[in-house]
């Protein structure tokens, strides 16, 4: 017996729509497409597209402990030495 509680509600979108959503969101958070590849895929701006992303709990910024460590310590100040 199948269960209602189990379908997904369609929150106004077309299933067709959605499902698209749904695909491309999940392209991006294995890595296989970047933000805007994704954006541009669903025919949205990349303001919208943020939101959509917080909607999944994908991260805008997504890098490890050590990146994250590497870019604050950069001296963004430091003049160029030509």
């Amino acid at each position: 017996m199948l269960c209602n509680n189990n379908i997904p509600k369609n929150k106004g979108l077309p299933l067709q729509e959605k499902s698209k959503e749904f695909i491309v969101i999940e392209l991006l958070r294995k890595g296989v497409i970047s933000q805007g590849k994704a954006s541009e895929l669903l025919e949205i701006n990349r303001y919208d597209f943020l939101n959509l992303m917080t909607k999944y709990n994908i991260p805008a910024i997504d890098m490890t402990d050590k990146e994250l460590e590497q870019e604050l310590n950069q001296d963004i100040f430091k003049e160029e030495i030509s």
